[in-house]
């Protein structure tokens, strides 16, 4: 749907580049295949990256042999959200300034796309939104992102739906222009990762897994760090003890907050590796073998379905409620009997295990969203 231009995007016309920011691992996951879609449309992007991620961000783009045009490292020791949002704002705009960028394009929930996007709102350049749309309906679940991405809805032209849900949650907001269900661009990402030959996996976890059946988990949220995760890891080596032919991959936080009580819980356990940040493409085929995969991670919500791997949340609410109401994803929340229960029970029983695997193969599009976005962004350059 093509509404009229708002004012404050026509004030300015500048005749650099489309810019695409972003700052942590799941924005780069989501936004290489928009970049590599702009090249292939002639329209080379001004990569910027705010440096939340640093390393984990460059793994991605040398993938795919991805050069930032910017790298702005806002990182710092004890850093808080109003240090993040205060940096970004300043330096992102700074950064759009100096390319002259006539567009801006972010990606999802974070701090730092709140700051690039409202840095581009004060610049008078139109925003576009990767991933709109999703929402919790509680400003406290998750903390920050459900209030960074309703603002963003606030200041974007072009919002880009994963899904006709997340479209309709933007309409129920009182916007209406240039909503385009376009599908998750983290499909894009998987069709092009998913037989990579930097997914084989080391020695050491080949090793560790054997032939054995395996559960993957991994638990970041900050609503989670008192307690929350202690729960889920204690849930999941009651499992193992229960399940003795099966393996526990726990891939952790770089935050010792959220590391430490995985440590703790399954440090001594000789059928529970608790492994740090784990290279894109490894994690995929990781995530490809599990049986099931226990998170609270919003991109394996998608990632997971569309590889056919259940999926157990822990989480209270989530904002992508079309994996649960498809029935390739489940609630359980953070206590450890729940989560040890509810893994059981499906764990001991296949038929329940292969209908959630068949559920969500084609929730998240087909694979070609960045194709679509960049269209639209095309014919809107004329």
């Amino acid at each position: 749907m093509h509404g009229p231009v708002p004012l404050y995007f026509r004030l300015m016309p500048r005749p650099g580049p489309i810019a695409v920011v972003f700052g942590t691992r799941p924005e780069a996951i989501k936004l290489v295949p928009v970049i590599l879609a702009l090249r292939d449309a002639g329209m080379p992007p001004a990569v910027v990256t705010t440096g939340q991620h640093g390393a984990l961000v460059d793994e991605v783009l040398d993938l795919f042999a991805i050069e930032p045009d910017a790298s702005l490292g806002l990182m710092r020791d004890g850093q808080t959200l109003d240090y993040l949002l205060a940096e970004s704002l300043k330096r992102v705009g700074e950064a759009l300034d100096r390319l002259h960028a006539r567009m801006v394009v972010v990606q999802g929930d974070t701090t730092s796309m709140l700051g690039s996007a409202i840095a581009a709102f004060h610049l008078r350049i139109p925003v576009a939104h990767v991933e709109a749309g999703l929402r919790s309906r509680d400003l406290s679940l998750p903390f920050p992102e459900e209030m960074n991405r309703r603002v963003a809805s606030t200041v974007a032209r072009w919002h880009f739906a994963p899904t006709d849900a997340a479209a309709a949650n933007l309409r129920c907001e009182g916007i209406t222009d240039e909503i385009h269900v376009v599908g998750n661009t983290v499909v894009d990402s998987l069709r092009q990762i998913v037989d990579h030959p930097a997914s084989t996996l080391p020695r050491s976890l080949t090793d560790f897994l054997g032939d054995a059946p395996y559960l993957l988990a991994t638990a970041h949220r900050r609503e989670s760090w008192a307690g929350g995760i202690a729960g889920i890891a204690t849930g999941l080596g009651q499992v193992l003890e229960a399940m003795p032919d099966h393996r526990l991959i726990f891939v952790t936080h770089p935050n010792p907050t959220a590391r430490r009580p995985v440590d703790e819980a399954l440090g001594d356990l000789d059928r529970a590796m608790v492994l740090g940040a784990v290279p894109y493409a490894q994690f995929i085929r990781l995530l490809r073998g599990a049986q099931l995969v226990v998170s609270d991670s919003g991109g394996v919500q998608e990632e997971a379905p569309t590889l056919g791997v259940p999926v157990l949340v822990t989480r209270r609410i989530t904002e992508r409620m079309e994996g649960v109401a498809a029935g390739a994803v489940r609630i359980i929340g953070t206590d450890s009997n729940v989560v040890r229960d509810e893994t059981l029970d499906l764990l001991r029983s296949p038929r329940l295990l292969a209908a959630m695997a068949r559920a969500g193969a084609s929730l998240y599009g087909d694979g070609y969203a960045a194709e679509r976005i960049v269209r639209i962004l095309a014919a809107e350059q004329g």
